[in-house]
C-alpha cells in the first residue's frame, strides 16, 4: 500500500505544491512590479528585472550541469514562451499601474482556461471531484482578487488584464511543452528572448526609465521570484496533469490581492473572502482526490 502511494500519490503531491508555490512567487512579484511600475516604466522595470531573472537562471544552469544530455526540444518552445510572456508581463504591469489591482489581477488570473482546455482537449481526464475543485479554485482566485468593476473602471486597464490573459495563457501551454525536455532550460530560453528585446527597446529610447541603484534589490527580488516561479511550475508539469498544475499556479492573484491590503492598504470586500474560502476549498478538493 505504501509502495503504491509513493509511486501514484507523491509525484501528484509534489506537483501540486510546486504549483502552489509558483503562485506565490507569482502573485508577490506581480505585486512589487505593479508598485514599482506606478512610479517607472513598466517596459524598464520588466526589462531589468528579467534580466536579473536570466543572471538567476545561467547561474542554476551552470550549477546543476543542466545541459548533459538534455535534447534541444525546449529552444522553440521557449523562445516562444518568451514572447508571448514578455508581451503578457508589459500588460500586466501596465494595467496594474493604470487601474486597481483587484480588477487587472482577477482578470489576467483567467489565463489559466488556456492551457486547462489545452490539456482536456489533447485527452487529460479529471474525476468529477478534481473538475468541481479546478473550477471552484478559479473562480475563488477571480472572486479572491476583488473585482472592482461596479467603481466604474476604465476600459484600458480591463483590455489589459484580458490581454494579459491570452499571452500568459499561451506562454504557460509553451512553457509546458518545453518543460518535457528541460524546465530550467525553457525559463532560460524565454529570459535570453526577452532581454534582446529589453535591450533593443532600450537602446532605441536611450533610457533606463529613470530607474537608479536604490530600485536594484526589487529589481532582483522581481526578477528571481518571476523566474522561479516559471521554473517551479515548468516542473510541476512534468510531475501531475498538466491542467491541474495550471489552475493551482494561477492562484497568484490571491497573494497580489492579499500583500496590496497588507501594504496598499486596499480594502478587502465581501466577495474577497469568500473566493479565498472558495479557492482554498477546490485546492483541497483537488489534492484530496
Amino acid at each position: 500500500m505504501a509502495l503504491e502511494w509513493e509511486a501514484g500519490r507523491y509525484p501528484f503531491v509534489m506537483a501540486s505544491l510546486l504549483a502552489l508555490i509558483s503562485s506565490v512567487l507569482w502573485g508577490s512579484a506581480d505585486y512589487h512590479g505593479g508598485k514599482l511600475s506606478k512610479r517607472f516604466p513598466a517596459i524598464a522595470v520588466l526589462g531589468i528585472s528579467q534580466g536579473f531573472g536570466l543572471i538567476f537562471g545561467i547561474f542554476l544552469v551552470v550549477t546543476l550541469n543542466e545541459f548533459d544530455g538534455v535534447d534541444r526540444g525546449f529552444l522553440i518552445p521557449g523562445a516562444l514562451a518568451g514572447i508571448a510572456g514578455y508581451i503578457g508581463l508589459i500588460c500586466l504591469y501596465s494595467g496594474l499601474s493604470t487601474g486597481p489591482m483587484g480588477v487587472v489581477s482577477p482578470i489576467s488570473s483567467l489565463s489559466a482556461v488556456i492551457p486547462l482546455s489545452i490539456a482536456l482537449v489533447g485527452g487529460e481526464v479529471l474525476t468529477v471531484a478534481q473538475a468541481v475543485g479546478v473550477v471552484a479554485a478559479l473562480i475563488g482566485a477571480f472572486c479572491a482578487s476583488g473585482p472592482e468593476l461596479s467603481q466604474g473602471v476604465s476600459v484600458k486597464p480591463l483590455l489589459l488584464a484580458l490581454s494579459a490573459a491570452l499571452c500568459f495563457g499561451a506562454a504557460m501551454s509553451l512553457m509546458a511543452i518545453g518543460s518535457r525536455s528541460s524546465a530550467l532550460l525553457t525559463m532560460v530560453m524565454m529570459r535570453t528572448v526577452t532581454l534582446f528585446i529589453s535591450c533593443a527597446i532600450a537602446a532605441r529610447h536611450k533610457t533606463l526609465g529613470g530607474l537608479t541603484r536604490s530600485e536594484t534589490p526589487l529589481l532582483i527580488f522581481i526578477g528571481v521570484s518571476d523566474f522561479l516561479a516559471n521554473l517551479l511550475m515548468g516542473v510541476a508539469t512534468t510531475k501531475g496533469l498538466i491542467s491541474l498544475v495550471m489552475v493551482l499556479a494561477s492562484l497568484y492573484p490571491i497573494a497580489t490581492a492579499l500583500l496590496a491590503f497588507k501594504f496598499l492598504h486596499e480594502r478587502l470586500m465581501k466577495v474577497q473572502y469568500f473566493g479565498i474560502i472558495l479557492a482554498v476549498a477546490g485546492v483541497a478538493l483537488i489534492s484530496a482526490t
